[in-house]
């Protein structure tokens, strides 16, 4: 599998779990994905998400997408750091692209708004077949 791979599943299926750290306390919490390229993914969220504070404290996460399937589904996971990115064009598309952001009175100039993405970092594909294999990690950025 190559880094093309990731991009088109998360893609495809751009609910993902992210896990942070609060102090000493793992949290997790699904999450709306925005997009994925050859860059890294890309998630947007708001100031007032606790969120936020966790990353900025500690950048280091996790995240995992599913497939769910007859048998027990395809998941991809993907650990790496998150880069707060303040792009007045990100901002721009990212209001185009989630019209909800704009009943939340959100603009792209709007200090609330927050833009994070994972550029480097290590991924890898689980299903049933692979389960106890090593695992095939995709390096990326």
């Amino acid at each position: 599998m190559e880094f093309e791979d990731c991009i088109k599943f998360a893609n495809e299926n751009p609910i993902a779990w992210i896990a942070t750290v609060e102090e000493d306390q793992p949290r997790v919490r699904a999450f709306g994905m925005w997009f994925a390229d050859e860059t890294g993914f890309y998630f947007q969220t708001a100031t007032m998400k606790e969120i936020v504070a966790q990353l900025e404290n500690n950048p280091k996460l996790e995240f995992a997408f599913y497939q769910p399937d007859d048998m027990s589904g395809i998941m991809l996971r993907v650990s790496g750091e998150a880069e707060f990115l303040d792009d007045p064009e990100l901002k721009k598309k990212v209001i185009n692209d989630r019209p909800f952001l704009k009943e939340f009175g959100m603009t792209p100039q709007d200090e609330r708004l927050v833009i994070f993405r994972v550029s480097e970092g290590e991924a890898h594909f689980w299903n049933w077949e692979s389960n106890l294999l090593p695992k095939d990690v995709i390096k990326f950025g």
